[in-house]
């Protein structure tokens, strides 16, 4: 497929990883790519505490990532794992490799650090456009526009697209003008589960304070807490755990309760989160749902594409 006709710009809402990544595929088929994303460049601020889960790529992702000429970077930005290390509520710790061969591995990276390796290879391409604090708040697909709110003015235009692209996330205002088409389906799910981010910070030399080639789980039945190395020698945690119920996130309402359950739970994890209660109070809750829609386009008009098409628990 050539993007040379004149009509060969393509809009898409969202310029998070999906979106980005799209971007910067559409240029190299051709094609021109305008972005409207209703964040600020996070590049120009410093990243959000406790709002995403951090990622263990696979080869499916390097693929895509290799297809943007952005593979070989993105491992230079992220620390090989090549196995799981279980964590027991005794102490004991057992390493379970993900396959039998060298090249079987994950690879840990943020999801802050992987989005602005992205942002920064789409401000370089002459193909693309992007900007920012553009707030999609309404797609009407049978006049094929789109509205914006800049939120920095205030200013809201309409512009007419004809071939619009939403990588919008689970919230996709895209999506939503696709729930006003003819058959359309739509169901979303949410977990009785959440999860908060937390931090195993640096030793105080520097170095790392557990083995950092290896996805660490404590796993607890309904609960379980995950850790991911950063290059900075830390660890990004994400402890999932019900909303409700005797053990859940609404029953560590206090700091004492808080430093208890991890005392009992997680006895090894306690001496490595100096600032463990603080960032538990600090921290968000996250929600975890699983969304479903079907078709994924509308005529040659709009597409659904990400988590804004196929939202699914991690």
């Amino acid at each position: 497929m050539s993007g040379t006709s004149s009509d060969s710009t393509i809009t898409l809402i969202g310029a998070g990883l999906a979106g980005a990544l799209l971007a910067i595929l559409l240029s190299k088929r051709g094609y021109r790519a305008e972005l409207y994303e209703r964040r600020p460049d996070p590049r120009m601020r410093a990243g959000s505490a406790g709002r995403s889960i951090n990622l263990a790529l696979s080869t499916r992702g390097l693929h895509g990532l290799q297809q943007a000429g952005l593979a070989d970077t993105v491992r230079q930005r992220s620390i090989k794992m090549p196995g799981r290390i279980i964590h027991t509520l005794d102490g004991e710790t057992r390493f379970q490799p993900y396959g039998v061969n060298p090249s079987e591995v994950l690879y840990a990276i943020s999801r802050a650090e992987l989005q602005n390796l992205l942002l920064d290879a789409l401000v370089n391409d002459p193909n693309v456009q992007i900007t920012f604090d553009a707030k999609c708040v309404e797609v009407n697909a049978a006049k094929q526009t789109l509205t914006l709110s800049h939120e920095s003015t205030g200013e809201i235009t309409t512009l007419t697209r004809p071939h619009l692209i939403g990588t919008d996330g689970s919230s996709s205002a895209v999506r939503s003008a696709m729930l006003r088409t003819p058959r359309f389906d739509y169901s979303q799910t949410y977990l009785e589960h959440g999860y908060k981010e937390l931090t195993i910070p640096p030793a105080p030399d520097g170095s790392f304070q557990i083995e950092p080639h290896a996805l660490h789980i404590w796993p607890r039945g309904t609960y379980m807490l995950i850790a991911l190395p950063n290059l900075d020698c830390s660890f990004t945690c994400t402890l999932f755990m019900p909303f409700a119920g005797a053990v859940s996130f609404e029953a560590l309402s206090t700091p004492d309760a808080i430093a208890e359950f991890f005392r009992q739970q997680f006895p090894d994890v306690v001496p490595l989160m100096p600032h463990l209660v603080d960032d538990f109070t600090a921290n968000p809750t996250g929600s975890l749902v699983t969304i479903k829609c079907a078709p994924w386009h509308y005529r040659d008009h709009l597409l659904l594409l990400g988590d804004a098409a196929h939202a699914i628990v991690p």
